[in-house]
């Protein structure tokens, strides 16, 4: 009994020294609204002009707040709205998760980032985008990708 609390006391500790008690993500907008949803996906309207949004932690796709069994989802709607940057079908696939981080969304106070690889024809070596399920934020196009004109079904 004794070895199964000094475990999990160990274990409590080492999690709450990888979290920060302060959150760099700088692109949190809790006002921010989810583009409309149209059949299975985003209608996304604005290019960021940021070089980081998306491709770096600190600038994730603010998809939240959603429910765990939503991320999936969301993240669908997200990439069913765009293609590469030549009108090419994107590939994507949750490779990881990453950064932990503070948030009050959340029973144990704090979040991860879910990384996604993502690929298209032609592209010599894949991307990954950083997608925060915790945290509002203005949803936008990442550059180097493009807005679907035409968005159908592709998931």
């Amino acid at each position: 009994m004794k070895k199964t609390a000094f475990a999990l006391l160990l274990l409590a500790l080492s999690v709450s020294s990888c979290i920060s008690t302060k959150s760099t993500i700088k692109n949190i907008d809790e006002t921010a609204s989810r583009p409309i949803l149209r059949e299975d996906y985003y209608l996304l309207t604005e290019y960021s002009d940021n070089a980081k949004y998306g491709y770096d932690s600190d600038y994730p796709i603010n998809i939240g707040f959603v429910a765990e069994s939503q991320e999936q989802n969301n993240v669908t709607y997200f990439f069913n709205g765009l293609e590469g940057p030549d009108g090419q079908k994107l590939s994507f696939e949750k490779t990881g998760t990453c950064c932990p981080f503070p948030t009050k969304h959340n029973r144990v106070g704090a979040g991860m980032l879910a990384q996604y690889t993502v690929s298209w024809e032609g592209l010599a070596k894949p991307i990954v985008l950083y997608f925060n399920t915790f945290e509002k934020g203005k949803i936008m196009c990442p550059k180097g990708l493009s807005i679907k004109k035409n968005p159908s079904r592709t998931h």
